[in-house]
Formats: C-alpha cells, structure tokens, sequence
C-alpha cells in the first residue's frame, strides 16, 4: 500500500529523478507553541520538519530552504528550530523588522539564515517604505531579498527594485498569473531584473497564481519558461510545503510529486539540475 503524505495529496512518487544535491528552495515550519501574529491571516496546523523528512524523501530533494511565514510577522522562532533540525543541508529566510542588533542578524546567519522576506501580500509586518532600509541592513552579509506581493504594487516600485543594494528574490512566480504575462508591467520589470542578473525568482506557488488553482494548468507553462528563457541562471524552485492556503481552504491540496514533474516539463530536462542544484547552491551558499 502506497503511503500517505502529510500536507500533500497523491501518493505515487515523482516520474522525475532529482538530482544529487537537490534542493527544494521554500518550505515552512508551523509550530502553535509560537504565538501568531496580530491580523496574520494564515493560521493553519502545525507542520514538522519530521513530516516534511517524508516528503523530502518522497521527492528525492536533499536540501532545503525554510522561509518564514507571514503568521509569526518577525518571529523566526519555527523558522530556526527548523533549521536546527534539519541541519548542514538547511539554509533560512527570516523576517526582521529594522531593530535587531549587528549581534543579533549575525546569530541569525551563523544559524544558517541567507535572506529576509517581505511579504506585502499576506504579511502584516512589511511595508513597502521598509525594503530599502532593510536590504541595506543585510547587504553586508551577502544576504538577499525575497518580496511577496500584488503586481499593481510590484510596477509600482520598479525606480526602488532596480536600484537595490541586495540582490531580489521573487517568490511563488512573482504572484504574477498566466493572464497576466507579457500584459502587466510588472511581467516585464522581473524580466528585466532576471536578465541583467539582479534578480531571482522562485517556479513556487504554481498552484497560487493559476486560475485553475492546479499547477497542471497549461497556461503555466509559458509563464515559467519565459523566465527560464530570461535568464536560467537565476530560477529556483521550491514546492511551498505545507501549503498553508490549501490548508485554509483556498485552493485544493497540491501533489508535490507532479509539482516537480512540472519543473521538469518547464526545463524541458537540460535545466533540472541548474534549477535544483547549481543556482541553490549559488544563492544560499550550500557547498558546489
């Protein structure tokens, strides 16, 4: 009998075989012992690095990249024990809010931290006035940023995006839709952040920003070869493990087995192991 997965529908294993050193680039760790934080609008059970031990073997994945979710704001408390748990394979994404200590944004990197996301979307601790400020915070330790947000607000701060001290990361495609590629501005600034190497983007989230709400929608598929196509060396994947707005009912569970058979459809094969291997290893330093 095939087994049971938690926080993922399907059971069968990916038709695609990752390769050595793969790595799934955004996961979360819930955890009710850490209080959530006032207006966080996700809310969803608690999920274990023990459980996602189980999908990452499902999915042949070795290394891993905890973000912390918009329902701590800036407590990375489950962020950091999951990294603990994790180990040497494991880097993070905290949340800061400007009044941590040089001290205290060392620990956080020691502790494996390589990035720090604002989440103007579902988050209730960023604001837009705090992506400079802070990239200049982190830029001295080689860090990154990683933004969530609508695309009306994305094209809104392209002068800011193109000018900032720390390199970008956007996740789950830049919440930007199928419909919405090659018409919104905001398509055409990541392409451009992409080509001259400024930025990153995660293929995450598939499900997210279909209209289908099914990362088997066809129409992803332009969508996320354009960006392969803009620039390969800077796409990253990750599976958004354990889907919280699934968990809140927004969309059905996702299969994290045909959400890397997907990867595969977008890199046509010759991309895998830079998406999953090399451009990781690139940007939160894991060992070549």
């Amino acid at each position: 009998m095939l087994p049971r997965y938690p926080y993922s529908s399907g059971q069968a294993r990916p038709a695609t075989a990752a390769p050595p050193g793969a790595c799934d680039c955004h996961i979360h760790a819930y955890d009710a012992r850490y209080p959530t934080a006032p207006g966080a609008t996700l809310s969803p059970p608690d999920a274990s690095m023990a459980q996602y031990r189980d999908i990452q073997a499902r999915l042949g994945m070795q290394r891993a990249v905890l973000v912390t979710p918009s329902t701590y704001g800036a407590d990375n408390r489950a962020m950091l024990d999951g990294l603990a748990l994790l180990g040497e394979q494991a880097r993070g994404v905290a949340v800061i809010d400007g009044s941590e200590s040089d001290a205290q944004l060392q620990a956080l990197h020691e502790a494996g931290v390589r990035g720090i996301r604002l989440n103007l979307s579902l988050g209730v601790t960023s604001r837009a006035d705090q992506i400079l400020p802070l990239a200049a915070r982190v830029a001295p330790l080689g860090w990154h940023v990683q933004l969530l947000m609508a695309p009306d607000r994305l094209a809104a701060l392209a002068p800011l995006l193109s000018a900032l001290p720390a390199p970008i990361v956007f996740d789950h495609m830049a919440r930007i839709g199928p419909q919405q590629a090659g018409a919104h501005p905001a398509h055409a600034l990541v392409l451009r952040l992409l080509e001259r190497g400024r930025a990153w983007i995660k293929l995450s989230g598939g499900y997210i920003v279909s209209p289908r709400r099914c990362v088997e929608d066809a129409a992803l598929d332009a969508l996320a070869r354009g960006y392969l196509d803009a620039n390969p060396e800077r796409v990253v994947w990750g599976s958004d493990w354990p889907h919280a707005s699934a968990s809140a009912g927004m969309q059905p569970m996702p299969d994290d087995a045909r959400q890397l058979d997907r990867l595969a459809d977008w890199t046509g094969g010759a991309r895998l192991r830079q998406v999953l291997v090399h451009n990781p290893a690139a940007l939160y330093g894991f060992p070549a």
